[in-house]
């Protein structure tokens, strides 16, 4: 079923916004993947706020035109799904976890900061940990040298503590 001219000026809309606010764009091409698959991959972007498209592929090249996502425009040939994702590594994540499951659905390309990702720079991206892990990452570096520190410290006022504990009670017999 074809779309008229404001059905296809809506789409290219739609998917224009989501380029807008999105850091990244995954390909993959889904031949052969049953609804059921589809549906729970489709769950799983959703989970980690990953908009999941079946668009054509002439409504895609017109929708990122002029965006960052312009670059990867020469690849959107075939069945596409096509991955937006507002967190940097969320898209690349999402595809690339499902496919590692599911050999139907294979990773295209995609792109990140507008420039072109292949297949082995998606996985790579998607290999990244979330920012939440990231940050927990740089607090336990931050944290390490204090830790240190606060150990050393605490194993030189034990020692200080054990040798000015005799030298007080010699020392409050000579005042009084």
């Amino acid at each position: 079923m074809s779309l008229n001219r404001s059905e296809k000026q809506a789409v290219i809309d739609e998917v224009t916004g989501l380029a807008a606010k999105a850091q990244t764009l995954v390909l993959a091409e889904y031949r052969g993947i049953t609804v059921a698959d589809m549906t729970r991959l489709r769950s799983q972007a959703r989970d980690k706020g990953v908009t999941l498209s079946v668009l054509k592929n002439t409504l895609a090249r017109r929708a990122v035109a002029g965006s960052a996502f312009e670059v990867v425009s020469d690849q959107m040939t075939g069945p596409l799904i096509y991955g937006f994702s507002t967190d940097a590594v969320a898209a690349a994540k999402v595809v690339s976890d499902f496919a590692k499951t599911n050999d139907k659905l294979v990773i295209r390309g995609g792109a990140f900061g507008g420039k072109t990702l292949d297949v082995n720079g998606v996985k790579q991206l998607a290999n990244i940990p979330s920012k939440e892990v990231l940050l927990a990452q740089v607090c336990g570096l931050l944290m390490s040298p204090i830790s240190r520190t606060a150990v050393v410290l605490g194993a030189l006022a034990a020692k200080k503590g054990g040798g000015e504990a005799d030298a007080p009670a010699a020392a409050e017999p000579v005042a009084a």
